[in-house]
This record gives C-alpha cells, sequence and structure tokens, in this order.
C-alpha cells in the first residue's frame, strides 16, 4: 500500500503525517517527507531564484521511490508518484495565506499558493493523476493536527470512502 499526502503549501502536511508516523510507530508504514529526500538526495534539477525553491527531478525521485511498499509519501509532489490513495489536504486561502506568511514566506509567493489553493490546483492534478476513485480531500482549515492525523488515518487504513470536489475555495478570488 502506497498513500501520497499533498497539498498546497501551508496545508499541514508535515505536521499531520509526522503526528500520523507516531502511531506507525511500530513500521507498519513509514512516512516518507519527500522534500527531505530530495534536499539530503539533491534530487533536483535546478535552482529557480526568483521563486527560492529547487526544481525537483521529478525521475529521480521515482527511481529512489522504486520498491518502497508501505508507505505514506508526503510533499506537495506526492501526487505525481504512483500511489493507491491520495490524501489533499486543502485549506481556506486567506488561512493558507497567513500560515505562510508566518513561516517567512513572501507576500507574493504566499499570494500565489493562495490563489493556486483557490483554484483546485493540486486536486485537480491529483484526480486526473489517479482517477477520483483514489483522492481523498481533507479540509484542515478548522482542524488540529491531530484531527488531519485521524483522517489520515482512516484514508490509510480503509476506513473513509474517496471524496473529491467536496471543498470550495473558489469564492477567494472574487
Amino acid at each position: 500500500m502506497r498513500v501520497a499526502v499533498t497539498g498546497t503549501p501551508g496545508t499541514g502536511k508535515t505536521t499531520a503525517t509526522e503526528r500520523l508516523a507516531e502511531r506507525f510507530a511500530d513500521g507498519e508504514f513509514e512516512v516518507i517527507h519527500l522534500n527531505r529526500v530530495l534536499e539530503d538526495e539533491k534530487l533536483y534539477t535546478e535552482v529557480d531564484a526568483d521563486r527560492e525553491s529547487k526544481i525537483a527531478d521529478l525521475e529521480a525521485l521515482a527511481e529512489w521511490l522504486k520498491g518502497r511498499d508501505d508507505v505514506v509519501i508526503e510533499s506537495h509532489l506526492a501526487h505525481h508518484f504512483d500511489a493507491d490513495r491520495v490524501a489533499v489536504l486543502r485549506c481556506a486561502p486567506a488561512t493558507l495565506e497567513q500560515r505562510l506568511l508566518e513561516r517567512g514566506e513572501t507576500e507574493a509567493k504566499a499570494r500565489e499558493n493562495a490563489e493556486s489553493e483557490a483554484l483546485d490546483v493540486i486536486l485537480a492534478e491529483a484526480a486526473e493523476e489517479h482517477g477520483l476513485e483514489s483522492v481523498y480531500e481533507i479540509d484542515t482549515t478548522e482542524r488540529e493536527p491531530d484531527a488531519v492525523a485521524d483522517a489520515l488515518e482512516a484514508v490509510v487504513t480503509g476506513a473513509r470512502e474517496p471524496s473529491a470536489g467536496g471543498v470550495d475555495f473558489v469564492g477567494y478570488l472574487g
């Protein structure tokens, strides 16, 4: 079983999957923080100076993931890789923008990510790549990290039905 946990930066992926990892301390599932792998293994092609971010080498990351099963892969890129289930974490754009500003992102980058969230960019990519029957949308806006981890655990264990398209933030753009 391979579960991807994806979403726009700032939706709570890392925090929630760290809490989830504590629940699988018996080794049943390994949580892989893909952005850390990208950094540690230098699996990027270049650095985008304008956005202050690394351009991931998706082929190299896919190769690195080969043979790894019973894993939860966490990253805003996780939906680009083979997975049995894809959890897309969502957050109200205004809340997301505030979270990103609080962690030191530029106003332009925070705004760009908020707009991407309002437009369902990652949800649409996940649905296109994996099909609606494999996508689980989780709104993190009003949830504490442990509650998000509960929802993720339900996805991993199969206790939750697929859901996509129930969260609508397009009004943010108006």
